[in-house]
């Protein structure tokens, strides 16, 4: 086997639950292959760069170096693409930056109001 449907390949190498949702996904445009979006059925072989974008995270960029049929664990899942070094490098700063980012719920220094700052503020409003 020297080529596979892309859709098959991101389900066995463990990025997406299913193969509907990796589909999906690649009909959204979160997946290029070589720079490019491509659909479900496109196929790929060893060597073949694969960019998976998800929300929040930075692209995950991997290259292709086994093809499987199967969905195996997790060990096995990862020998089946490398991830390049731009990609490790992105990924670790975002980490970074997450890591040093300010907690968002300091920003609230008394936090919600009780029933009685409720029933001030609704006599305040007239009601």
């Amino acid at each position: 086997m020297d080529r596979m449907r892309l859709d098959k390949w991101l389900w066995a190498a463990r990025f997406y639950k299913t193969r509907s949702l990796a589909a999906h996904e690649i009909g959204a445009g979160r997946v290029l292959v070589g720079g490019q979006a491509a659909k479900p059925a496109r196929e790929i072989a060893a060597d073949d760069l694969v960019e998976v974008r998800r929300p929040g995270q930075p692209p995950l960029q991997v290259r292709v170096r086994a093809l499987s049929l199967v969905r195996g664990p997790a060990p096995q899942a990862a020998l089946l693409y490398e991830e390049t070094a731009e990609s490790v490098t992105a990924r670790e700063h975002a980490a970074e930056l997450r890591r040093l980012a300010p907690e968002p719920a300091r920003e609230f220094e008394e936090g919600r109001p009780t029933k009685r700052d409720r029933r001030q503020m609704d006599r305040w409003r007239g009601r």
